[in-house]
């Protein structure tokens, strides 16, 4: 990591401020500016974060701010803002609410830091994440939507109570938008190595599918609002890979250009992801089966793109 990276992430609620907790416990930035449009509530979290950071003896400073003009030069910045789901509510539900703000937040990163890398958390996903790549005009490999590897842990999740073994074992992937149409891949998993299923029959693992599609909207029912410690860990997963140059294979909503099939949606892969952002998509070998349910997934994206376009674009 280079010396003197700035990480700003654009809202301050519990998703933002988890992720700045993680980056400042994982050491990722020397400077992380946290930014919401309510006075007060960055510059209360920052403080509260920076004292935290010295009972542990971290080194990285955190500031809050009202001011776009604070994110200036960025390396990297990551998209929280937006209204969190409610019970009962689809992430579809969000589309009207959430692009207005999408929209304001594309031209504050375009006129602060066009250099940066953005990773968007804003739901519908994979709908928002389209909508930032078409107003920002940054190039496909530095929008990045977080997605794919929340529902992946939401499937360990679930396949580790079901099988009853340690989730470090389990090797699996979920694909396509991140929504009730997700697409866990059965057919990639394997616990012990040993092919999912060969372990679980066909009915149990739709339990466990339609668990880990229903994840979401499990914890907004307990929690009475959205998951944000799991997100928050995907995001900053993401952001190490990116700011280390890991060269890490992770599901993730990118750009896609001809890629399995797709043009200009964005849609959870697994991807390479390094110094330059998106270094690679990974074409993974897919059954019919499995392949119908994408598409499934694709014609979600598109029907919200397509709202999108009659209200805004």
């Amino acid at each position: 990591m280079k010396d003197g990276v700035k990480i700003s992430i654009i809202g301050a609620g519990n998703v933002g401020a988890s992720a700045a907790l993680m980056c400042l416990m994982k050491n990722l930035g020397d400077e992380i500016v946290l930014l919401d449009i309510v006075p007060g509530v960055p510059q209360g979290k920052a403080m509260d974060l920076n004292q935290s950071a010295s009972v542990f003896g971290l080194k990285g400073k955190i500031t809050g701010t009202n001011d776009y003009e604070d994110i200036s030069c960025s390396d990297l910045i990551v998209v929280t803002a937006g209204f969190p789901r409610k019970e009962g509510m689809t992430r579809f539900d969000l589309l009207k609410k959430n692009a207005g703000i999408v929209l304001d937040v594309a031209e504050n990163i375009k006129k602060y830091s066009p250099g940066s890398f953005v990773i968007l958390t804003t739901n519908p996903l994979d709908v928002m994440s389209c909508l930032f790549f078409k107003k920002s005009g940054f190039s496909k490999n530095k929008v990045i939507g977080m997605a794919g590897i929340l529902d992946t842990a939401r499937f360990i999740y679930y396949l580790q109570k079901a099988v009853k073994v340690p989730r470090e074992v389990i090797s699996t992937v979920v694909l396509g938008v991140h929504g009730e149409n997700m697409v866990p891949v059965e057919e990639h998993t394997k616990v012990n190595e040993i092919p999912l299923t060969k372990i679980l029959s066909h009915d149990e693992i739709e339990k466990v599918v339609f668990s880990t599609m229903q994840g979401g909207a499990e914890i907004i029912k307990n929690l009475k609002t959205s998951a944000y410690v799991a997100p928050a860990a995907a995001v900053v997963r993401m952001i190490e890979a990116i700011l280390r140059d890991k060269n890490e294979v992770l599901p993730c909503s990118v750009y896609l250009g001809g890629e399995y099939g797709y043009k200009e949606i964005f849609l959870g892969v697994p991807v390479r992801l390094g110094k330059n952002g998106v270094e690679e998509i990974i074409k993974l070998s897919l059954s019919e089966e499995i392949r119908k349910r994408l598409d499934k997934s694709v014609e979600e994206v598109k029907n919200g793109i397509k709202e999108l376009e009659q209200i805004i674009l």
